[in-house]
């Protein structure tokens, strides 16, 4: 478990430092290459666009898996023992908030919805897929507790 865990940090830590090294030479790129002016299609993704979109769903998974420990430790122990119930409660305010913001932000014509809801697929996905698994662990602690 411990072993595991500790790979999967370290595996972590070294696509961050990649992101770290990659993005910035990205965008470089991105400035030398407005500097020459080229046609390019509305509809496509250019590179960074799509690097963006990779982070935002690596981003999304991590995010969410980060609940699943929590949840597994609790019902494992039968216990919520350790669980610090104002990290939950911050993180779903904070995680409600930033979903809200998105939604709220959406554009008012319809024709730009959809390539809007796209665009911030992700980061709903996470926020409030974490919003609901923070909900989800509020009850097992009342299950547990109960139980």
């Amino acid at each position: 478990g411990s072993k595991s865990l500790k790979n999967l940090c370290i595996t972590w830590i070294m696509v961050c430092i990649a992101a770290c090294v990659i993005l910035p030479c990205q965008l470089l790129l991105r400035k030398q290459d407005q500097s020459t002016v080229f046609e390019k299609s509305n509809n496509s993704l250019d590179m960074i666009e799509m690097s963006g979109f990779i982070c935002g769903y690596i981003s999304c998974v991590f995010y969410l898996g980060s609940r699943f420990p929590q949840l597994y430790k609790n019902f494992q122990r039968r216990s919520t023992e350790g669980t610090s119930y104002l990290l939950f409660a911050l993180a779903m305010m904070g995680n409600c908030t930033y979903g809200l913001s998105l939604v709220l932000k959406m554009p008012a014509t319809e024709s730009f919805r959809a390539l809007y809801f796209l665009h911030h697929l992700p980061w709903l996905i996470g926020s409030f897929g974490v919003l609901f698994l923070d909900i989800f662990v509020s009850f097992s602690v009342e299950f547990l507790r109960i139980g």
